[in-house]
């Protein structure tokens, strides 16, 4: 299948790579002609223009950075988009996503979303959680290029379910980041044996993996080479806050870890790991 991407960043660039391996031939775009390079010496085919990508693909992937990033991209030239489908897998808002596929269908062409958690070694091995909202129709149509990035892409509803469904997921991880970060600052002011205190927690109810993946960034306060940075955690945790509060819900503590990530960002944290988070919430003494 000739497969397009749009946008090779962090997660695109490895997307890419990961699709030609799986044997798929592969057109890329990205508004930065440098993070082409690496895909055009693997033998990527690139692209001047997101046009020129979406009319030679059958199906064209958007890893953009937010859903403006997307419409401007995409919709620049809605004929390009004639009997083509987009497959939009990065964190947007349910709404946002319900809006462009209705923009892409009334250009001729289809939509479906399919974002993903996980990060970097993930897409290399080919295990990443993919949540998928679309027709059943499509959903079997697409599922065998689904499964190249993880073993049981999840059928989870209509355009705007996946969305929804990523934003429950990035919302934990940022408070799960932020909990966690709270009660290491405090295990470790008091002086206590941070090994101890994590084999209690590992044979808790309270215990998730991230805690470990995380401890050793936090106690180097070393969060460089990101697989996600703050900056996005950043913005999905607001797409979190304007989606629940849509709904009705109350936002209090979403907010909270907000204002921690904006602190994170004023300190010139922004570009690193979102565990980066620890340093806003524990200040070095």
């Amino acid at each position: 299948m000739r497969v397009g991407i749009l946008g090779t960043g962090l997660m695109g660039g490895p997307m890419a790579m990961r699709l030609q391996q799986s044997g798929h031939r592969v057109k890329a775009w990205n508004r930065s002609a440098d993070n082409l390079a690496p895909l055009a010496q693997v033998g990527i085919e690139t692209a001047p223009t997101a046009a020129a990508v979406l009319t030679s693909c059958e199906v064209t992937i958007t890893m953009l950075s937010d859903a403006a990033a997307i419409e401007s991209v995409v919709l620049a030239e809605p004929a390009a988009l004639q009997q083509r489908t987009i497959l939009q897998m990065g964190t947007i808002a349910p709404n946002e996503s319900r809006e462009l596929c209705e923009k892409v269908q009334a250009a001729g062409g289809e939509y479906l979303e399919s974002p993903v958690l996980g990060s970097i070694p993930q897409v290399k091995a080919g295990e990443l959680i993919l949540m998928v909202g679309a027709t059943a129709a499509q959903y079997e149509r697409w599922l065998p290029l689904l499964k190249c990035f993880g073993a049981e892409p999840q059928w989870v509803g209509p355009v705007g379910a996946a969305a929804a469904t990523k934003l429950a997921m990035n919302q934990l991880i940022g408070t799960l980041t932020a909990a966690f970060s709270m009660s290491l600052g405090l295990v470790q002011r008091e002086g206590l044996d941070v090994e101890q205190f994590m084999a209690i927690v590992r044979e808790s109810a309270l215990y998730a993996p991230t805690f470990d993946k995380k401890l050793e960034r936090m106690r180097d306060r070393n969060f460089s080479n990101p697989n996600f940075p703050t900056k996005h955690l950043l913005k999905d945790m607001n797409l979190f806050v304007q989606a629940a509060q849509a709904q009705g819900m109350e936002t209090d503590v979403a907010e909270g870890v907000c204002a921690i990530a904006r602190k994170a960002i004023s300190q010139g944290l922004a570009e690193v790991d979102y565990s980066a988070i620890y340093n806003a919430i524990n200040l070095e003494n």
